[in-house]
C-alpha cells in the first residue's frame, strides 16, 4: 500500500505541476514553433524575392542588345526603377543603377541624372568594399562630367584605401586635375596610376602622359 500511496502521490505531484506550469509550457513551445516556422517562411520569402531580383536584372542586361536605343533607355530606366523601389536592400538594384547610370552619363549625356543615381547607389553599398569602390569612382565620373571638379576631387579622396582600384582612382583623378588646368599636379596622379597598373601597359594613359611630354622612361 505504501508503495500505491507512492505512485498515486507521484501522480498527484505530475498533476499539480501541470496546473501549474502546463500553460506556460505550451506556450514556450508555441513560441517556439512560431519562431522556428516564421524562419522558415522569411527565409523562403527572401530567397523568392532574390529570385524575381535576378529574373528583373536578367532581363535588364537582355535588353540592352535589343530594340532601338529608345528602347532600350526606356527599358533600363523603367526595370532599374523597379529594381530600386521593390529590392532596395539587393546587390541588384546596385548594379541595375550602375548600368542605368552609364547609359544616362555615356548615352544620354545627362551626368547630373547620372549623378543622382550613383548617390542612390552609394547610400546602399557598404563602405570599403570593391562594390562602393566602384560605385564611388563613377560617382567622380559623373561629377567631373557635370563640370563640378572639387566635388569630383572630394569623392575620390573620401575612399580612403582603394586597394586594386588605386590605378584607376589615380588616373580619374589626373584627368579631373588636368582639366582644372594644374598640369604639375595632373602628371603626379599619371605617374601613381602608373606605378599602381597591375594589368601591364596602360595605353589610353600612355597617350595621357605623352601629352604631358612624358615618356616611359621618366
Amino acid at each position: 500500500m505504501a508503495e500505491m500511496r507512492t505512485d498515486e502521490e507521484q501522480v498527484e505531484a505530475i498533476k499539480d505541476w501541470w496546473k501549474r506550469n502546463g500553460s506556460s509550457l505550451l506556450i514556450g513551445i508555441v513560441a517556439a514553433l512560431a519562431i522556428v516556422f516564421g524562419w522558415q517562411a522569411w527565409q523562403d520569402h527572401q530567397a523568392e524575392k532574390r529570385s524575381v531580383a535576378a529574373a528583373q536584372f536578367s532581363k535588364l542586361v537582355n535588353s540592352l542588345g535589343e530594340g532601338s536605343d529608345e528602347e532600350r533607355t526606356e527599358t533600363v530606366g523603367y526595370l532599374a526603377k523597379e529594381l530600386q523601389e521593390n529590392f532596395e536592400d539587393s546587390a541588384y538594384a546596385i548594379y541595375a543603377t550602375l548600368i542605368l547610370a552609364q547609359q544616362q552619363l555615356m548615352d544620354q549625356a545627362e551626368p547630373e541624372a547620372a549623378e543622382a543615381s550613383l548617390e542612390w547607389a552609394h547610400a546602399r553599398v557598404e563602405g570599403g568594399s570593391a562594390l562602393e569602390l566602384i560605385v564611388r569612382s563613377r560617382l567622380a565620373q559623373a561629377q567631373f562630367a557635370a563640370g563640378r571638379h572639387d566635388e569630383a576631387l572630394e569623392t575620390l579622396d573620401g575612399a580612403g584605401e582603394t586597394g586594386e582600384f588605386a590605378g584607376i582612382y589615380s588616373e580619374l583623378q589626373g584627368d579631373i586635375l588636368l582639366a582644372k588646368g594644374d598640369r604639375a599636379a595632373a602628371e603626379e596622379a599619371y605617374r601613381s596610376a602608373r606605378e599602381a597598373s597591375t594589368s601591364g601597359q596602360n595605353g589610353l594613359l600612355e597617350l595621357k602622359l605623352s601629352d604631358l611630354a612624358i615618356g616611359e622612361d621618366v
